[in-house]
């Protein structure tokens, strides 16, 4: 029972209208105005012009995007690669030239020894003193350009106080489309810096820094083409390429002389230092020998192989340089 009542306020009852939604909005499917539809833009079989326009900036605005995330991607792999500490971009370069006119035997695939292109450029940064510039690496840089499509470009670090004008200019002039990375196969990043040694960094999280410059040229060349399969002739041409580096570049002036004496004996037999087939090993033996300016006063044979060397026009960056 109710502790007390009290009569209505109304005589009767009221209905309320209560709401069944927030708040509503136009039908934004059916026409209004100026808006058209999908029936609307398609009249006998052609697109409306308005459309296509729109189509057309969708497209130029996408490709944009992805130029910007290809640039992104490069600078990002820039960045965590160690020693990215750079003052200065000089150069870059597409080589677009033909094949190269030395048959390599064999073709190396890069997905294979470099891994697979996920987007970012696959670029090899290589670390070099001024004081001692690698003619070789300039040898393969040309005959790499000659292959694929690669991006060059060198850096001046904040450890090299000042470097000669032809260092800087020596993969080439800039490109104008240098900024579209993805255009590349393979980028050559060449920093001169103050490094007691020659050091070549690819990928930091999967290899190692390779260090000297005859390992960075093995490498460099397999990208070219494979080392032979024959055990024997793999040693051969690693021996003269040893030789090369420690006692055409690095030995005395009686160490120097053996080699070439050495040189002399096996171009008897065959045209290059490997046999039938121009291999690293004349690459390498070639720019220590005119590096060591001997090349003038060596003997027979090795002056008609320095002449082959020099036909192949492989070696014009490193003999330009030194002049």
């Amino acid at each position: 029972m109710p502790m007390y009542q009290v009569k209505p306020i109304s005589g009767r009852h009221i209905k309320t209208d209560l709401p069944t939604c927030m708040y509503k909005l136009p039908n934004i499917h059916a026409p209004q105005g100026n808006s058209c539809t999908a029936e609307q833009a398609i009249q006998n079989g052609e697109v409306d012009p308005a459309v296509k326009a729109l189509e057309a900036r969708q497209d130029e605005i996408m490709k944009k995007l992805y130029d910007l995330k290809a640039a992104v991607e490069g600078l990002a792999k820039t960045v965590t690669t160690p020693d990215a500490d750079l003052d200065l971009t000089v150069s870059s370069s597409l080589s677009s030239q033909s094949p190269s006119s030395t048959t390599f035997k064999g073709i190396s695939d890069l997905d294979t020894l470099l891994g697979k292109d996920l987007g970012a450029l696959r670029d090899i940064v290589i670390n070099a003193n001024p004081a001692q510039p690698p003619l070789t690496l300039l040898v393969l840089h040309s005959v790499l350009c000659q292959r694929y499509r690669v991006l060059s470009t060198v850096h001046v670090h904040s450890s090299v106080t000042s470097v000669p004008p032809q260092l800087l200019s020596c993969l080439g002039p800039r490109h104008a489309d240098s900024y579209a990375r993805q255009m590349f196969q393979l980028g050559f990043t060449l920093i001169w810096k103050d490094v007691p040694k020659l050091q070549m960094k690819f990928s930091v999280q999967n290899m190692c820094p390779i260090e000297g410059e005859a390992n960075v040229a093995r490498f460099l060349f397999k990208l070219l083409s494979p080392y032979p399969s024959d055990p024997a002739l793999a040693t051969l041409v690693d021996s003269w390429v040893d030789t090369a580096f420690f006692q055409l570049a690095e030995g005395s002036a009686k160490e120097r002389a053996t080699v070439l004496r050495a040189l002399n004996s096996a171009l008897t037999r065959n045209p290059w230092l490997a046999g039938p087939e121009f291999s690293l090993a004349d690459i390498a033996c070639y720019c220590c020998v005119l590096q060591s300016g001997s090349a003038s006063s060596t003997p027979t044979n090795v002056q008609r192989w320095i002449k082959s060397c020099e036909n192949l026009g492989h070696f014009s960056p490193a003999k330009l340089f030194l002049q």
